[in-house]
């Protein structure tokens, strides 16, 4: 149902049912592998020969499995977030780029790149919110409100971007959003909307809201983490803006995973409890290793876990099948050329925004 905003007010909107799948498997659900005695110390030395001879690079997301993040900073690659991923990408001479971490990724820097390769060790990996923004929904309503800006979070896919006017990551979401709002802009915002609330809080910008979610982030609960931080009162409490507002208040710092992982290194603090997805433990104990850092409760079927912050779909990328598709030449991804296009004018708006911020 449309409401009619106050001034600085959001609109909410939900123009659809949109229901999480209950067959998603449950943040925390996906183990990393069992190797076999030396099967780990092989499939390493195995990866990095084949990123050599293959002329690729291996780029990582902050969630992905520390093995991987740890051989994407020791080959030359990176390990960052969507952003800097998608740069990283577009600037380095590899031919071939090898994207660990959700599908929306791999389609970002195949975007950003049409000349180069790119293989994800999974083509199975998915994102909630990009599953949750359909461009068969998505696209007529934004025919529909002709008078908006579309404003895209990246985790979307190839033809959602390519509706879009601006795509964004939550490292420059708000500065955007404040750009737009100064040129007299009205937002159409998706899909996070968590993220979106979040957003047009600090920003009071006239935004009309997707609602969609991240499956991980949604599980925080702000009760637990009150609980939590009373028995550790030195802990500074970290959040991603992909959480609920209870849990976001709670925080000393909300930002994106780099402005997180800043903020261990900024803050006095001993202790840290980080509510966003625990792969940023990896790159957060290189910042600061002598600090402790905890994961903030959630929730899980029955509550038969007290956290569980891992994206599944995160999980997928491992040492095996990362080995397997420099061997292979598989899972690559492919973007329609007229969709590429189009999607690459407001990713492309995005780097070059971000890289004018600097």
């Amino acid at each position: 149902m449309l409401v009619s905003p106050a001034m600085n007010e959001s609109i909410s909107v939900q123009p659809g049912p949109i229901l999480l799948d209950p067959g998603y498997p449950l943040p925390g659900s996906i183990r990393r592998p069992d190797y076999r005695p030396g099967e780990r110390e092989a499939l390493i030395r195995e990866i990095r020969a084949l990123l050599e001879a293959r002329d690729a690079v291996l780029v990582a997301h902050y969630y992905t499995d520390e093995d991987l993040q740890m051989i994407a900073d020791e080959t030359g690659g990176t390990v960052a977030d969507s952003l800097e991923m998608a740069r990283f990408g577009n600037r380095h001479k590899a031919t071939t780029l090898v994207v660990a971490g959700v599908r929306f990724m791999g389609e970002t820097a195949k975007i950003l790149n049409p000349e180069k390769r790119v293989l994800m060790p999974t083509l199975e990996a998915e994102c909630s919110l990009d599953l949750g923004c359909p461009p068969a929904e998505f696209i007529p309503f934004c025919d529909a409100n002709p008078d908006r800006t579309v404003v895209v979070y990246a985790n979307t896919c190839a033809e959602v971007k390519a509706r879009a006017d601006w795509v964004v990551t939550s490292s420059i979401a708000v500065d955007v959003v404040n750009h737009l709002q100064a040129r007299g802009e009205r937002i159409l915002w998706a899909p996070d909307r968590y993220l979106g609330n979040y957003i047009q809080r600090v920003s009071g910008a006239d935004m009309l809201l997707w609602q969609a979610s991240c499956i991980v982030h949604e599980r925080f609960k702000a009760e637990a983490l009150q609980n939590l931080a009373k028995h550790h009162p030195d802990a500074a409490i970290l959040v991603h803006p992909e959480s609920p507002e209870a849990v976001i208040e709670l925080a000393d710092v909300v930002g994106s995973t780099t402005r997180l992982i800043k903020a261990v290194r900024e803050l006095d603090n001993m202790k840290f409890i980080v509510a966003t997805d625990n792969g940023i433990f990896y790159k957060m104990k290189q910042a600061a290793p002598d600090k402790t850092f905890m994961e903030a409760p959630s929730a899980g079927e029955g509550a038969t876990c007290e956290s569980c912050a891992h994206c599944p779909w995160m999980a997928m990328n491992h040492l095996r099948n990362l080995a397997e598709v420099l061997r292979n030449g598989t899972n690559e991804i492919h973007v329609p050329v007229d969709i590429g296009r189009k999607a690459l004018k407001a990713t492309q708006r995005m780097v070059e925004f971000a890289a004018a911020s600097k």
